[in-house]
């Protein structure tokens, strides 16, 4: 199989050593990809968003199998793109991609399905704000509408730092809080068909002790062995299932990636948020355990056969991904540093350049996901950690409490 991964990202390189570990993979290139996904695929130069030109490069390369990385690319149309030139493609149209491009029309579709959610009002002036703010409370929840790169989302006891938020904006969702641990699932479909993989818990704040502000996400593990024992059924049967059923009677079935954010609450898991693509940096500890072949998995998805695809396989044991980011991050990064010892296996580049002398620098905010396995939470917590420890970045920041609390003990529900 001839394989095309869009992206250049964290995710994009975690799917990028699970496809080339798959034995029906001969051939795989990526775009534009990033030094790390450079050790495993042939990249190309490309805009990502640009459907015409990822469609005419997958031609090009004769791809039997195009697998979108990143929300943007699939909000613009590129599957549609590829699938126009009669090219198998992972990820959902730009019209079921909506369930990530607006946070409004999502909640649409879940309140249609009858999912188990948080109430909220979509906004789009001040004075809706104010009253919605009002009518839900404290903790203030704010999401910007549309795509935000995992940074549109305030929660906060601030009333003026709720009301900043909404205005920067423009249209927002307000929404109740949910309390509780939350839990990314990750569901593989063809639009019918369901496959669940491993839930993982990631960690949006960007300090210790979840302070901080909200991140794209510091780190990340699975499995949680602290999750209900029926968690997934649970999700597939009041969640998945109907929220398929209900894209498919709109006429835009949604095909390839539907994550699920879901705050398991008091009153059961509820849904946080729909995401139509892998998670990052969940996605980096989720592939770590998969032991059925990728490329296979995400080819039934996109062919409409994975009805008939074989059981999904897993590793024994545990992943922990610790997000390495630049100086300054989440705000502006700082970006041209110098990284030493990141070229070794686990640590997956996220935000990464080769400069004019050809050394490896950082060039976004999250910059790598250092990620280990183990027998168990602890081992695979201390393995991440010491990978960590041997990656020179100046400036560079990660949080030292990834898992620590699942490894205690002390998640409750």
């Amino acid at each position: 199989m001839r394989v095309l991964l869009i992206g250049s990202g964290g995710r994009e390189h975690a799917l990028a050593v699970g496809l080339a570990a798959d034995p029906s993979v001969d051939f795989l290139a990526a775009a534009p990809g990033n030094p790390g996904i450079a050790q495993v695929a042939e990249l190309h130069e490309v805009k990502a968003v640009d459907p015409a030109a990822v469609a005419a490069l997958a031609v090009e390369l004769s791809a039997d199998l195009v697998v979108i990385g990143p929300e943007a690319p699939l909000v613009a149309g590129v599957a549609d793109a590829v699938r126009a030139k009669g090219i198998a493609c992972f990820g959902p149209s730009a019209a079921a991609a909506k369930l990530e491009g607006s946070k409004a029309f999502a909640k649409e579709v879940m309140m249609a399905a009858g999912v188990p959610t948080a109430r909220s009002f979509a906004c789009t002036d001040m004075a809706a704000v104010r009253a919605a703010l009002d009518e839900l409370g404290t903790p203030y929840v704010v999401k910007n509408d549309g795509l935000a790169a995992g940074k549109g989302v305030v929660v906060t006891d601030d009333l003026d730092e709720a009301l900043i938020h909404a205005e920067a904006c423009g249209k927002v969702v307000i929404e109740e809080y949910l309390s509780g641990p939350e839990v990314s699932l990750f569901v593989v479909t063809d639009g019918t068909a369901a496959a669940p993989l491993m839930p993982a818990q990631d960690f949006k704040r960007l300090g210790d002790g979840d302070e901080g502000p909200n991140t794209g996400g510091m780190g990340a593990y699975a499995p949680l062995d602290w999750a209900p024992a029926d968690l997934v059924e649970r999700v597939l049967r009041e969640t998945v299932e109907p929220t398929l059923a209900e894209m498919r009677r709109r006429g835009t079935p949604f095909a390839g990636l539907l994550y699920v954010g879901l705050a398991l609450t008091p009153d059961g898991p509820k849904v946080i948020e729909f995401n139509a693509r892998f998670g990052d940096p969940e996605t980096q500890v989720v592939l770590a355990l998969l032991e059925t072949p990728l490329a296979g998995l995400l080819n039934a998805a996109a062919t409409g056969t994975l009805a008939s695809h074989e059981p999904l396989r897993w590793t024994d044991g545990s992943a922990v991904t610790v997000v390495v980011a630049s100086h300054n991050y989440p705000g502006e990064p700082r970006t041209g540093d110098v990284i030493e010892g990141a070229d070794v296996p686990g640590v997956i580049h996220a935000g990464t350049a080769r400069d004019a002398d050809g050394a490896l620098v950082s060039a976004g905010g999250r910059v790598l996901s250092v990620t280990a396995t183990g027998a168990d939470l602890a081992k695979a917590r201390e393995a991440a950690y010491a990978l960590v420890q041997g990656v020179r970045l100046d400036g560079a920041q990660h949080r030292t409490d990834i898992a620590l609390r699942a490894v205690e003990g002390k998640i409750k529900i």
